[in-house]
């Protein structure tokens, strides 16, 4: 733990794992470093705070220095808000109400506590008890004993005493406390002159109010930790009441369980600094906030601006600032704002008035550190500026262009800011034209436009028209004559350059056409000459084997078939050999799976509804795919699956020609808004494989269109996980982050074939909770893999890493009939070697003997001879 807290200090469940050690140990004196170590980094829980007042005190017993121990219960409070806490401190205060004013001590403690959380709704009673056990056992010591009478002193010390205690309860009674009815119960037995009508009414008017609390508070006794949205509930439900201590009391509890949720420490604050504006009340709160929260940058500005708005001296804002810069922001631009925040604060300290100030020196200082800081520092981390537009040096020569008077310097700063990329923008340079028209002079204007025609390429007209509409009010012949000459000469070019940049897009949309034409073309080819080839090895075998059979077997009650055109698919083939021979087929056929027949039939009938426009709807159908291809009774699965999405017209199972389900379809709803609940079935697991849903879209129309895209740039809300295991499965990974804040979505990175690829992405509902996840997640061990964690910002993929983009060469070498890992088993020729017949010349046949070597296979021409049907009913018998 040492080790690791050298290298990284920030790191809080260390900080634990270490003072839960020392403490084991008994290491008393390091273990409170350790803990004094903690509490200047991190705010404390509750838990660890009263571990740490319940040692101190434990030590404090042999020793008294109960100095160092109201110190340390001092930092406690201003953490959280903790009842508890607040009772242990009252009662260790009155362990010393012997000691000199240490009665009143205890009284002021109480006295703060029931402020703070006297009206804590669950736990406040507990406090308000003890402070009236305390005034009690006062009573007790004032009380004459029986028999004698008091003395005046003693009188007036009692009454009081007992006015203390009348006090309480009616103060108590008022407050909208669970079991209050008890306290009403127990002040009615001890006020010997019974209740009066004003407590009764405050009594009454609390009831009603715990009554609308008390769902909201049953809500919170029923949910689970970290309770976020019940509280925001019940914020809603106070702020709406209006009353600033129960408002201030409901925010204090949800912060204590929502410790780490930026937003909601944003929203109290901005109530603090709108509606209570007490000024120790705001500043701590703003403080417990970064503390809680440092990597939020809109925190420490709104901590910079409460310190200003009640009158903190500048070394404090300085300071302050100074720790947001070393808080560890996540993107580059939360730099740039929270600079330009304390720049703010700089210029308004300075009295412009005084031609020289110190005041303007440092904010001067600060305007070029801010530079520097962007180049060196943010740059470096994020290999960006987050300060394209050069806003801070905008503002800076703005300032000196209207306060100071410096307008040269203020051109000295638009010259680097043009420099810096920004002279092709025309928004740029009207701004730059503006500066000198209110705090220039013309021949600089004139300048400025002159070089904005010259340099603009987003849009030139506009700065033309501007630099026109100048000479018109301003210049002589000669300008206008000038400008009109640069302005058309500029444009002409423009117009040119815009014309080749469209003739080279409308040439490479045709090339691209083209290509897609003469992949069709090819497809198409290839298509025919296989059917060509399937359809001639039919057609003769047809021939040869119905000549053999009738002549040979004298089946002269065979039908006579229809002889193929040349285009007759061998699952034709197949079909009318089955009509042919019915159970006396030939030796070594095999007839085709059951059902086979009537599955071609209805993917046969299936093609040709799909090929009726008006019975398919696009617009209302899904596009099913990756399913498994022994998928039993398809058609009936996707019905079961998608009918929770809305009523179903049609579902199209794609099947291949011999009937075989090829794991995709289609799925066409009643409604086009069925379609977006049937997309949030996109990678539910079906049969082990996970099923794709995506839009139905006509490729053709659309060919850019992409079916899965994600993201390729910084998503703050999400964060990405590699290292899992393979056994992990959402939901082990979503119990594993939900303690990090509200999750979305959990989405597990598999193969197409479902297989685990050990990367995950996890969806928070806000980016803090992501970043916070990112700091207490990343390194942790899973199942005995350290997994690592970050923000979730995906590489942007080349464009020759895009699906469907050709590598280099590609295209150059002819794609093979076998597809592209060779000829595959089912591809293999089912007749026996020696039947092939080869179409090559002798010299070039591999791995077997040269068709001329076998007399009875060809001719003395060299071409192939055709079997008769004797041999080829012969070599089947033998075979």
């Amino acid at each position: 733990n040492l080790n690791e807290l050298s290298i990284n200090a920030f790191d809080y469940n260390c900080h634990v794992d270490l003072i839960k050690l020392l403490k084991q140990e008994g290491e008393l004196v390091r273990l409170r470093k350790a803990r004094q170590k903690m509490s200047e980094l991190f705010p404390l829980t509750e838990e660890i705070w009263l571990d740490w007042l319940k040692d101190e005190i434990r030590l404090t017993e042999e020793e008294p220095n109960r100095e160092k121990v109201y110190e340390l219960f001092e930092k406690a409070i201003k953490d959280y808000i903790c009842p508890d806490i607040w009772l242990e401190y009252a009662q260790y205060s009155i362990g010393g109400m012997g000691s000199p004013g240490g009665i009143d001590k205890v009284r002021s403690i109480f006295e703060r506590a029931v402020t703070a959380v006297g009206l804590h709704m669950t736990k406040g009673q507990t406090v308000w008890e003890a402070y009236r056990e305390f005034e009690n056992a006062i009573l007790s010591t004032v009380q004459p004993p029986p028999g004698r009478i008091p003395s005046r002193e003693e009188q007036e010390l009692l009454k009081a005493q007992l006015e203390r205690i009348h006090t309480l309860f009616r103060r108590q009674l008022a407050v909208p406390l669970m079991d209050m009815e008890a306290t009403y119960a127990e002040y009615e037995e001890w006020s010997e002159q019974g209740v009066s009508e004003g407590v009764i009414h405050q009594y009454r008017k609390a009831l009603k109010q715990l009554e609308k609390c008390k769902p909201y508070e049953e809500s919170l006794m029923a949910a689970e930790p970290p309770k976020l949205a019940e509280y925001q509930s019940y914020l809603d439900f106070e702020l709406k009441e209006g009353d600033p201590a129960r408002v201030q009391i409901t925010f204090e509890r949800t912060m204590a369980e929502n410790c780490l949720v930026p937003d909601m420490w944003a929203k109290y604050n901005t109530y603090l600094d709108r509606q209570l504006k007490v000024r120790d009340m705001v500043l701590s709160t703003h403080e417990r906030a970064v503390r809680n929260c440092p990597w939020t940058m809109g925190l420490w500005k709104s901590y910079l601006l409460a310190l200003e708005r009640h009158g903190a001296d500048h070394h404090t804002v300085s300071d302050v600032f100074e720790k947001a810069l070393n808080a560890g922001f996540i993107q580059a631009t939360d730099y740039v704002e929270i600079w330009q925040a304390y720049l703010d604060y700089l210029r308004r300290r300075v009295d412009f008035s005084k031609e020289s100030s110190k005041e303007l020196e440092e904010l001067r200082g600060a305007f070029a550190r801010s530079l520097d800081y962007m180049k060196q520092d943010v740059e470096e981390r994020f290999g960006e500026s987050g300060d394209p537009s050069c806003l801070i040096m905008q503002i800076w020569a703005r300032i000196e262009a209207l306060h100071c008077k410096n307008i040269q310097k203020a051109r000295e700063l638009w010259d680097s800011i043009m420099t810096k990329g920004n002279a092709k923008f025309a928004n740029m340079w009207l701004e730059y034209y503006n500066l000198e028209r209110s705090y220039g002079d013309p021949v600089h204007c004139r300048k400025a436009l002159h070089r904005a025609v010259q340099c603009t390429s987003d849009y030139p007209e506009h700065v033309c028209e501007v630099l026109l509409t100048f000479e018109r009010v301003e210049g002589s012949l000669e300008d206008w004559d000038l400008a009109v000459q640069k302005t058309e000469t500029r444009l002409n070019r423009v117009n040119e350059q815009r014309a080749k940049v469209a003739e080279k897009e409308a040439n490479m949309v045709r090339q691209e056409e083209d290509r897609a034409d003469q992949r069709r073309k090819n497809r198409s080819d290839k298509k025919f000459q296989k059917k060509t080839q399937k359809g001639t090895r039919a057609g003769e075998k047809r021939k040869v084997e119905q000549d053999d059979y009738h002549n040979e077997w004298n089946e002269d009650s065979a039908p006579k078939r229809h002889r193929g055109n040349g285009d007759q698919t061998t699952d034709e083939y197949m079909e009318t050999e089955t009509g042919l021979f019915g159970k006396n087929a030939p030796p070594g056929y095999k007839p085709g799976p059951p059902g086979a027949k009537k599955a071609q039939q209805e993917a046969a009938a299936q093609r040709q509804n799909d090929d009726k426009p008006e019975l398919r709807n696009d617009n209302c159908s899904v596009f099913i795919s990756n399913l498994t291809y022994t998928l039993e009774e398809p058609e009936a699965k996707l019905r079961t699956l998608f009918e929770i999405c809305g009523p179903i017209k049609q579902i199209r199972p794609v099947f291949s020609n011999k009937g075989g389900f090829k794991g995709y379809g289609y799925v066409q709803f009643e409604s086009s808004v069925s379609v977006p609940e049937a997309l949030k079935l996109d990678r539910r697991e079906v049969e082990g494989r996970p099923m794709f849903v995506s839009p139905c879209v006509d490729k053709n129309k659309n060919p850019d269109f992409k079916v899965f895209k994600y993201n390729t740039s910084l998503e703050k809300q999400k964060i990405f996980i590699s290292g899992l295991p393979f056994s992990c499965t959402k939901e082990q990974l979503e119990e594993l982050c939900k303690s990090h804040g509200n999750i979305k979505e959990v989405r597990l990175v598999t193969y197409r074939s479902g297989k685990p690829k050990g990367l995950a992405y996890v969806d928070f509902g806000d980016e803090a909770h992501a970043s916070q996840a990112v700091l207490k997640m990343d390194g942790m061990e899973v199942e005995g893999n350290k997994i690592s964690v970050a923000i979730s910002n995906p590489p942007r993929r080349n464009v020759m890493d895009k699906p469907g983009s050709s590598r280099p060469g590609a295209d150059l070498m002819p794609r093979q009939v076998f597809g592209s890992r060779g000829r595959g088993r089912t591809q293999l020729s089912l007749l026996p070697r020696s039947l092939h017949r080869q179409s090559e010349p002798a010299g070039k046949v591999e791995n077997g003997t040269a068709a001329a070597q076998n007399p009875a296979t060809t001719s003395t021409a060299g071409e192939t001879k055709p079997l008769s049907n004797s041999d080829f009913a012969k070599m089947l018998l033998k075979k």
